[in-house]
């Protein structure tokens, strides 16, 4: 990526971090940065154009560097620390006029771990391709669905922990399933 889309990227970030989207302009991301108001422009038509690449950009880094693991609880935890380190960010794209690029991107990281994870469980197993789409589905909106959660409560408990407890608690669950759908059809 170009240096000063990078900059602006990052002090987006930085920005979302102290304060609210709908509260976040130009004149702050240039500031930041130390551009000038046509250096933005050249990058980025407005602020819905630079969060749009900056979420994605996010979401291809994450899934680049932790989604290839081998037990699911690896790749989700990766993935938390990441929301964590993040979350006042998270959440005040929850809470702005954004929030439906930012849960397109969540379904997105959250179908990779997903999809990663079911490729890998169901290698030996004969699992019809409507089969797997279901559980690929099923994992994944229950994935997004707790960081959905979790921004709803304003981070208000502690979402590692939580993802770990559920991990151990359901911990070869998925491949049981696929088992038992073979063992039944």
């Amino acid at each position: 990526m170009n240096r000063t889309k990078k900059a602006i990227s990052d002090a987006f970030w930085r920005l979302l971090e102290e304060k609210p989207y709908n509260k976040i302009t130009v004149q702050n991301i240039v500031e930041c940065c130390q551009i000038n108001r046509n250096t933005f422009y050249y990058h980025f038509q407005d602020i819905p154009a630079l969060t749009e690449h900056t979420i994605k950009k996010w979401t291809e880094q994450v899934i680049k560097n932790n989604c290839e693991f081998g037990e699911p609880i690896h790749c989700i935890t990766l993935m938390v620390q990441e929301f964590i380190r993040r979350k006042s960010a998270f959440i005040h794209l929850y809470r702005s006029s954004r929030r439906e690029a930012f849960m397109r991107y969540l379904n997105e990281i959250s179908l990779h771990a997903v999809q990663f994870y079911v490729d890998n469980t169901t290698e030996d197993v004969n699992i019809s391709p409507e089969d797997k789409a279901v559980f690929i589905r099923y994992y994944k909106c229950t994935l997004a669905g707790v960081v959905l959660d979790w921004l709803d409560t304003g981070a208000s408990y502690d979402l590692l922990d939580f993802c770990e407890r559920i991990c151990h608690s359901f911990e070869g669950s998925g491949r049981r399933a696929f088992l038992k759908q073979i063992q039944g059809a």
